[in-house]
């Protein structure tokens, strides 16, 4: 008879204490395991898979990106990295301790507005130091990129206007025929102005055909004064792109390159003009464009095209 009495206390006890943990779950939010494996799913389904890496302690890995960098993060002590002096694009990383295990990964964001995941194992004999990410992407069949919203893109998603992007460079659409410059060889083309959102698509296009290469040392984008008389003073102010759609660094002998570049939208007064340059590295082929206040309210809007997306 005793012994029954204890069993019974006994359960009572356990029930008791099954009942209370289960109040304090719901106390504390507790989630059913039902719930935690369908928000699970839904994580695993925009899981970014990662870039698999070697890094060693006594050399220095180089990965190129398409795009100036603007953020890294780095999984642990065990790595050291930083941008390359003078190359904003290039990041430097390596092994801050020898034979680290296990592995550790970084994250990259880019100024396009793209996102990079990286998983570092450690290597005393790495195959590969120096990385290209464009070309990576190109040879993949399918990109790890991810657009990151950026407030200078304000409320277009990154992902809508990488479809824009890509959309106008691939459809190669000449809409302006009157915009242009040639010299030595080198003609620089406006194809067409698209607009959308309050941002402005320019569809630009270089040509060469001499059988020198062109090697791009940069562009720049300004609002001038028309031509003037000597004695007066040209006020410009430089615009800043927003994204541009593929890297432009060179144009081979008779070859030609395309792209896309995104800017804010603007107008211009009567006396005004909208210059791209493109200035040569080592080289005095330089090309100038100039568009009126009357080609850009003529812009295309986006949501006239197809987009690809």
């Amino acid at each position: 008879m005793e012994n029954m009495l204890q069993f019974k206390y006994i359960m009572l006890v356990l029930c008791l204490t099954v009942c209370t943990l289960k109040l304090c779950a719901q106390e504390h939010g507790g989630a059913p395991a039902t719930d935690t494996i369908k928000a699970d799913s839904k994580l695993k389904a925009g899981s970014i898979e990662p870039y698999w890496l070697t890094v060693t302690y006594d050399k220095t890995t180089h990965i190129i990106f398409p795009s100036k960098i603007k953020y890294v993060d780095l999984g642990s002590e065990f790595l050291i990295a930083g941008k390359a002096e003078e190359a904003d694009n290039v990041l430097r990383i390596k092994a801050a301790i020898r034979d680290f295990e296990p592995e550790t990964n970084f994250s990259v964001i880019t100024e396009d507005g793209h996102f990079y995941n990286f998983d570092v194992f450690y290597s005393r004999y790495p195959s590969t130091l120096n990385y290209d990410v464009l070309k990576m992407l190109q040879t993949e069949e399918k990109e790890k990129v991810n657009d990151v919203l950026f407030e200078n893109l304000g409320d277009t998603q990154p992902s809508l206007t990488e479809a824009a992007l890509k959309t106008i460079y691939n459809r190669d659409k000449k809409l302006i025929k009157h915009i242009g410059s040639y010299s030595f060889g080198i003609s620089f083309l406006l194809q067409g102005i698209y607009i959308y959102n309050g941002k402005y698509y320019f569809h630009i296009q270089v040509k060469n055909k001499s059988n020198v290469p062109f090697y791009v040392d940069f562009i720049t984008f300004k609002i001038a004064d028309k031509k003037t008389t000597r004695r007066t003073a040209v006020q410009e102010s430089e615009m800043k792109p927003l994204r541009v759609y593929l890297p432009l660094e060179s144009i081979n002998a008779n070859r030609s390159e395309r792209n896309v570049i995104l800017l804010d939208q603007f107008t211009l007064d009567d006396d005004k003009v909208f210059r791209i340059e493109i200035f040569e590295k080592n080289g005095g082929r330089h090309q100038i464009l100039e568009v009126e206040n009357t080609d850009l309210i003529r812009a295309k809007p986006v949501t006239d095209l197809k987009l690809i997306f």
